[in-house]
């Protein structure tokens, strides 16, 4: 059953979240407003997210109003609770049985090891027992998506576990640099055919027009192998800056891994990309497919 969000969140509300004490800057009203009007489906079970934003590389800028999009939303639309946490201990198996999805909001390199510092201050024992635990949460992830679970990544989450295949299987590709950068003014259209997929019907065929940093993928990206939702419109970018000898530029995308469910949208890098009605739709689309509570085509190999 479809409901839309409405009605602005309380001062109240606000302040428990921390916005009120200047987290995420001003935008809590904006990312409100946002949020109005936007059309969610009703849990079929009580769902929880886990919201993970670690970075040992780059750092976004715009994580703080990511996660602050993501209470929000949460708050409003009654989909899921998120729990925004950076505590590895969450992906203990017997920790992460509880959630029934994970995001991955613009992390970076390799996350579930020590800090480059860290590392080199370990003594030889230290760092075995380090490497242990990375393998042993590494698997945990893994076992969580493919036993059916939901993973959702945002923007720099491609950015993220070079030295793990697996993950860039699960995800879909790896991060190859951005030849649009973050004030580039971009035309993100819809795939072809893809008009009324879940994820996309609320953009009526029209493209997304604003400014914002573009990746492109490198192996295993395979558009063969991926749903694709989101893609720059060739009609109105110049492709040729990019790497890519085949013009392929996805976006946005939904696959199984397992029995898993990952969607993965690369916008995410600019702060108002978060205060986007049209871009929190499809991230709310995605999110509530990949936990479980919408039905949506994913086929591969065309």
């Amino acid at each position: 059953m479809n409901m839309t969000i409405s009605g602005l969140l309380t001062a109240a509300v606000l302040t428990t979240l921390g916005v009120n004490e200047g987290y995420a800057g001003d935008r809590k009203v904006e990312i409100a407003k946002a949020l109005e009007g936007l059309e969610v489906e009703k849990a079929k079970a009580p769902r929880k997210m886990l919201v993970f934003t670690l970075t040992r590389g780059f750092k976004h800028a715009s994580i703080k109003t990511g996660e602050l999009m993501m209470q929000l939303m949460a708050e409003k639309s009654g989909a899921f609770d998120v729990v925004v946490s950076n505590d590895l201990a969450n992906f203990e198996p017997e920790n992460l049985k509880h959630f029934d999805a994970v995001c991955f909001l613009n992390t970076t390199l390799e996350v579930f090891s020590p800090a480059k510092g860290a590392w080199a201050k370990m003594s030889e024992d230290d760092r075995k027992v380090s490497k242990e635990n990375e393998l042993r949460l590494k698997k945990s992830l893994m076992d969580f998506i493919k036993s059916g679970k939901g993973f959702v990544g945002i923007h720099a989450a491609t950015d993220t576990f070079y030295e793990w295949p697996e993950y860039g299987e699960m995800i879909g590709g790896y991060f190859n640099g951005h030849p649009w950068n973050a004030k580039t003014q971009v035309s993100v259209k819809v795939e072809d055919g893809q008009e009324k997929h879940t994820c996309c019907a609320h953009l009526d065929g029209k493209n997304l027009e604003f400014k914002e940093e573009i990746y492109q993928f490198k192996a295993p990206y395979d558009p063969k192998k991926l749903h694709i939702l989101l893609r720059l419109d060739p009609e109105k970018m110049d492709l040729s800056i990019g790497k890519r000898a085949d013009k392929d530029y996805a976006v946005s995308w939904v696959k199984h891994h397992g029995k898993g469910r990952v969607f993965y949208c690369s916008l995410g890098h600019n702060h108002h990309i978060y205060e986007n009605p049209k871009v929190l739709q499809h991230y709310l689309r995605g999110m509530q497919w990949a936990i479980g509570d919408v039905e949506a085509e994913v086929k591969v190999g065309q």
